[in-house]
């Protein structure tokens, strides 16, 4: 598994690299966010085979990297907590664009039966009420609600849930005591009780 440690100065040399046009640098950036987000993404789908079924981690993961690429060449971090906002906010979008792509009616898997040959993946099991319909829109309802938590909130719930990085990392990270980060995430934990009655998605 990935080194989940926050590694605050490396990156920030990387993102040096990358603030002076350096694209070797934001290679390197984008292998290393790749590398711990395969298994979050992993994470996330486990839950939904709706959207397994039709978009593999692969898939996903190259999307939102797709998606942070595009956002650095816009956007410069200046530092390691700007770039993992950045990156927790193209990972965020990717999610919730799923969530609708594959939801209601008009979607392209509504009519079909199809499962992924992802070796983790058996076949669909349509008695889970994770693949009806309302279950995926409480995963997008999750993801929107986790959007607007405040903003110190949902800066530790993204470093932790979105990014996986640990109590420890992310207070680095901030710049805050553990026990602020403690106290955070509990506080956007209990904001999120209610999506999905106390279980957050791929939890």
């Amino acid at each position: 598994m990935p080194d989940s440690s926050a590694n605050s100065t490396p990156l920030l040399a990387l993102l040096a690299r990358v603030r002076a046009g350096d694209d070797a640098a934001l290679n390197e950036l984008i292998r290393q966010v790749g590398e711990r987000l395969e298994t979050l993404t992993r994470r996330m789908l486990r839950d939904y085979p709706r959207v397994r079924r039709w978009a593999q981690t692969d898939d996903v993961l190259q999307n939102a990297l797709i998606r942070l690429c595009r956002a650095l060449t816009q956007v410069k971090p200046d530092g390691v907590r700007a770039f993992y906002a950045l990156a927790t906010v193209q990972i965020r979008r990717e999610l919730l664009d799923l969530a609708r792509h594959y939801s209601g009616p008009e979607n392209p898997a509504a009519h079909h039966e199809s499962w992924t040959a992802d070796p983790d993946c058996g076949p669909p099991d349509h008695s889970d009420p994770a693949d009806d319909p309302a279950a995926l829109a409480d995963w997008c309802e999750f993801h929107q609600q986790a959007a607007a938590l405040p903003d110190d909130d949902r800066e530790v719930f993204g470093l932790i849930f979105y990014q996986g990085l640990s109590q420890d990392d992310a207070a680095e990270v901030l710049g805050v005591s553990v026990r602020t980060v403690q106290r955070r995430w509990q506080a956007a934990m209990l904001r999120l009780h209610h999506v999905r009655r106390g279980q957050a998605p791929g939890a």
